[in-house]
């Protein structure tokens, strides 16, 4: 199974779904969540991934749950790793009980 969009990186959704619609700097987000500008400001330019510790401050500010925030991370992670691992993953044959 090939995907034919590439994978979306949660700091894009936070950014564009998120921050844009509120006018909401990264650095005033990181003051609202009490935690560094930088992380936020990373997550948003989708230089760094999302922490448990980050999902559950996002699910809590933007009334969404920390799984939400996770799974996209999670999901990102593994469409990343699919495409670099293509040929290796491609040699592996399938398990099939005798």
């Amino acid at each position: 199974m090939t995907d034919i969009l590439p994978p979306v990186h949660p700091g894009e959704i936070l950014r564009e779904e998120f921050l844009v619609p509120l006018k909401m700097s990264a650095g005033a987000l990181a003051k609202k969540l009490g935690v560094p500008r930088t992380r936020i400001e990373r997550l948003a330019g989708e230089q760094t991934g999302v922490t448990p510790d980050t999902a559950l401050r996002l699910g809590k500010f933007f009334d969404t749950t920390p799984e939400f925030w996770m799974n996209m991370q999670a999901s990102y992670d593994l469409k990343v790793h699919a495409a670099a691992l293509a040929a290796d993953l491609a040699a592996i044959r399938r398990y099939e009980a005798a």
